[in-house]
């Protein structure tokens, strides 16, 4: 491997996507162990998503890679020399031995798609492939190893191969997936490596000051014992913004409804409450806000605006014709949260199933201005990509002036990178006002 990253012409044309999603990753290294998993055929892709988030890619395959990939085509989507075999360039210790930042040393290991067999020669020491070698100079040199196994499912229940991931799980090395489906332990979604990945290798903590209250999910409203009125919310994007709150370094109590998917991983900067209803949630929002000082307020939950009159306290039977419900208005938390605590910097979401953008926007910023929220967001949940269960989302961040920041297609978790972006900036613009205005006084 040659330690020149540019072609003869200057910097290789691939790299010409470095930074265009973020610059969040600049000035890190990934070091991609290919091993020889049909799952390889992703390896060019994920790479890529790499260098968008403006991150340098070596690769290193083991020779069985090479048999489903060619080192060319990595050579391509990476732009960087493709390491095949170590030779006198002792490629292993460049890439990650304990040479401080030296031009090439990586920041993180990542074995994707590790095989049976390489995780298991990873766990016990055994250095045979440019991978395994590379893996056991990380070990020394205290760099990040993340391992995105990808086998069939008989494989992956090998009690040995079982006790090897445990073994490595132990002195700290990072498993992402596998996806049991179809009799395969398929490769991680390229979302969930591309985040995790990024959340290890991510140093600024910019958020580690604040603290933030969010709420996630649908919320149930009680017909009788067993039945209840909801929607299909699933927490996607809630979840996202607590991952992306964490990944800055700081500190969110979420208030989560049944249903929702997994939050993040409970730590010190992670707290669970679990609610049901609107009422419940309600109270759990200013329970909070009363016991603990929060600076942001984000009302993500899928919150019903309305509830039965009367909750039957036994099944309604049914064998009944037809059933007639009475409801009245839920309270609307944003208004009550707004008349306690002036200060908080709250952001609201309105989900629209508009005729056109312009009538989201306008509905939305309506909505603003009654509530007295900071931002708010809103998007349209009748398309499929956009809707509450995908996992993509298209947004419009829209605040107090009637600016309007648009968000277009992507991952949820991309999308909170923006928002989160976007708050942060009203929030400090907020400040600057404030701290304006009392030195005029």
């Amino acid at each position: 491997m040659h330690r020149k990253t540019s072609s003869m012409f200057g910097q290789h044309p691939s790299k010409d996507i470095k930074g265009t999603v973020s610059k969040v990753l600049k000035g890190k290294t990934i070091c991609m162990c290919i091993t020889g998993s049909v799952a390889a055929m992703t390896a060019p892709i994920i790479a890529r998503e790499f260098m968008r988030w403006d991150a340098e890619v070596i690769a290193v395959m083991s020779e069985a890679a090479t048999q489903l990939i060619t080192p060319e085509l990595m050579h391509w989507s990476t732009g960087n020399p493709v390491v095949t075999k170590l030779t006198g360039a002792v490629e292993h210790i460049a890439i990650a031995g304990d040479r401080g930042k030296n031009l090439g040393t990586a920041d993180l290991i990542l074995v994707c798609p590790a095989t049976a067999n390489t995780i298991s020669k990873i766990a016990n020491g055994i250095d045979d492939t440019p991978v395994t070698t590379v893996a056991t100079t990380a070990f020394g040199s205290g760099i990040p190893i993340v391992v995105v196994p990808a086998m069939h499912e008989c494989m992956f229940h090998h009690p040995f191969l079982e006790t090897n991931i445990k073994q490595l799980k132990q002195v700290g090395v990072e498993f992402i997936g596998p996806r049991l489906s179809e009799g395969k332990a398929k490769i991680a979604r390229i979302d969930d490596i591309i985040n995790r990945c990024r959340d290890i290798l991510v140093e600024d903590q910019e958020l580690q000051d604040y603290n933030f209250l969010l709420t996630v999910g649908p919320t149930r409203e009680f017909i009788d014992k067993v039945r209840f009125l909801s929607n299909p919310s699933s927490g996607k994007m809630g979840m996202a913004i607590a991952e992306e709150i964490v990944a800055r370094g700081g500190r969110v109590t979420i208030i989560m409804t049944k249903g929702c998917i997994q939050p993040p991983p409970l730590s010190t900067n992670v707290r669970l409450v679990e609610v049901n209803s609107t009422e419940d949630l309600l109270a759990a929002v200013l329970n909070e806000l009363e016991t603990r000082a929060y600076t942001f307020f984000i009302s993500a939950a899928a919150i019903s605006d309305f509830r039965p009159a009367e909750v039957k306290d036994t099944k309604i039977s049914s064998e009944r014709d037809k059933l007639v419900l009475n409801l009245v208005q839920n309270p609307k938390i944003i208004k009550e949260v707004r008349n306690l605590y002036p200060n908080l910097f709250v952001v609201a979401f309105k989900a629209e199933v508009p005729r056109l953008d312009e009538e989201m926007i306008d509905n939305a910023y309506h909505r603003l201005q009654t509530s007295g929220a900071n931002l708010i967001v809103a998007n349209d949940v009748s398309k499929m990509e956009t809707g509450f269960e995908a996992s993509t989302n298209e947004v419009f961040i829209i605040d107090k002036k009637k600016q309007v920041y648009h968000v277009p297609l992507k991952s949820k978790r991309l999308v909170a990178v923006e928002l989160v972006d976007k708050m942060l900036e009203n929030f400090r613009e907020m400040e600057f006002e404030r701290n304006h205005l009392e030195g005029e006084d």
